[in-house]
């Protein structure tokens, strides 16, 4: 990577103010019963991230009315693989949020960029 890019990596980078973990649904085989299930499993801990939240306006079938969608996107590093579909629960000031990544990372030399959803449960 050319130095300049190191510089603008750190510099976003700074800009990290949460910790995030990274879940993924895995087959597990139990040696015992032989029976294999699908367990949660913490594929990653700790990684500095930042989320950012945009309104986006959607017009309505109406003339007065606009619907507000919040998109919601995770700033982390580029050097680790979250797979679609993992879910992700970012930590910030204490307080805690879940969500699931819900498509493929835009990913850049400098950071990687990822649309987020609310978790409601493994599907």
């Amino acid at each position: 990577m050319p130095n300049y890019m190191s510089a603008v990596r750190k510099a976003i980078e700074s800009q990290y103010d949460s910790k995030c973990d990274i879940f993924e649904k895995k087959k597990i085989k139990d040696v015992k019963t032989k029976i294999t299930t699908f367990k949660e499993v913490k594929v990653y801990q700790n990684q500095n991230c930042r989320v950012s939240f945009e309104d986006i306006y959607v017009a309505n079938n109406s003339d007065t009315e606009s619907v507000v969608q919040v998109k919601i996107k995770l700033f982390i590093s580029p050097d680790i693989t979250i797979n679609p579909g993992s879910k992700i629960i970012v930590t910030k000031k204490g307080k805690k949020n879940t969500y699931i990544n819900s498509g493929i990372p835009a990913v850049h030399d400098t950071h990687q960029e990822i649309i987020l959803d609310d978790f409601k449960g493994w599907t």
